[in-house]
């Protein structure tokens, strides 16, 4: 890991981590990045080679205010362990979106900008916003969604190296040979699943249901509990805590897929982690 502390004008004390996969991916929107906060700031500029120099390297912050460049693998990898080590609350992280775009969904739905310049101005001169943390009963956190079951293992998850050149061919193989007929009016695949929200049954396992999402509202402590059922409806309710138990499933905690598990509490910490977004995002 290399580093490097250059002068700044302001009286920011900022870490700078910029992860490996940013880049790998977007080099030229990481050197903006480090342009404008460095320009902005007594900034720390830290290049970790893997994950876990990107963690040691946040845990020696000191006073220091984290800013994470990367995609939302990265956010949620500083946010995981500064709740693991109960330091979340201890200060504000930034961050700069860099990545491909199906891997930044989450930041930009945060209220993250879009672009390199906007975020690192943003960081720079931006307003503390606090978020509520959904957290398990095994200690994982999600910043956005959670829904359960996950999903089969999909295609939407960029892949670098010597993967893509396979999901490449693949692709090229594909365009090639004719495609298999549709299955029009395949039914949808249930599940059966036991919701309990606040301590209220919802749904038991004699109902079969397509899923169940969570999704955190930012802000108001509570969640949005919503059960597709088998008939294509939706129910939706606010809770503080969920618990969803069955046969064994995965469910997808924002970006990352877990289990398989038989139950599982989630429950709202209200204001537990505080991100710096533009004063009219707050």
């Amino acid at each position: 890991m290399s580093a490097a502390e250059p002068p700044g004008d302001g009286d920011h004390q900022l870490l700078v981590l910029i992860d490996p996969v940013a880049r790998r991916t977007d080099g030229e929107s990481v050197r903006i990045a480090k342009d404008v906060l460095s320009a902005g700031s007594h900034a720390k500029i830290c290049l970790p080679d893997t994950p876990g120099e990107f963690l040691r390297a946040l845990s020696r912050r000191g006073s220091r205010r984290p800013v994470v460049v990367g995609d939302d693998r990265a956010l949620l990898r500083a946010v995981a362990h500064l709740h693991r080590e109960r330091e979340l609350s201890g200060g504000a992280l930034a961050l700069i979106p860099v990545g491909a775009a199906p891997m930044l969904e989450l930041a930009h739905a945060l209220g993250v900008p879009r672009g390199a310049v906007a975020a690192a101005r943003s960081a720079l001169d931006g307003t503390v916003r606090r978020m509520d943390l959904l957290v398990d009963d095994s200690d994982g956190v999600v910043l956005g969604r959670l829904r359960i079951p996950a999903l089969p293992p999909s295609d939407d998850t960029p892949h670098t190296g010597v993967t893509a050149v396979w999901d490449t061919c693949r692709s090229l193989v594909a365009s090639l040979v004719r495609p298999a007929p549709a299955t029009a009016h395949a039914p949808p695949r249930t599940y059966r699943l036991r919701v309990e929200a606040d301590g209220v049954m919802l749904n038991d396992l004699d109902r079969p249901v397509e899923g169940v999402s969570v999704t955190a509202q930012g802000d108001g402590g509570l969640v949005d509990v919503v059960i597709h059922t088998r008939a294509g409806r939706t129910e939706t309710r606010e809770a503080k805590e969920v618990t969803v138990s069955g046969a064994d499933f995965r469910y997808r905690a924002d970006i990352h897929v877990t289990g398989p598990v038989r139950t599982r509490t989630w429950t709202v910490r209200a204001g537990a982690w505080s991100l710096i977004l533009p004063a009219e995002a707050s």
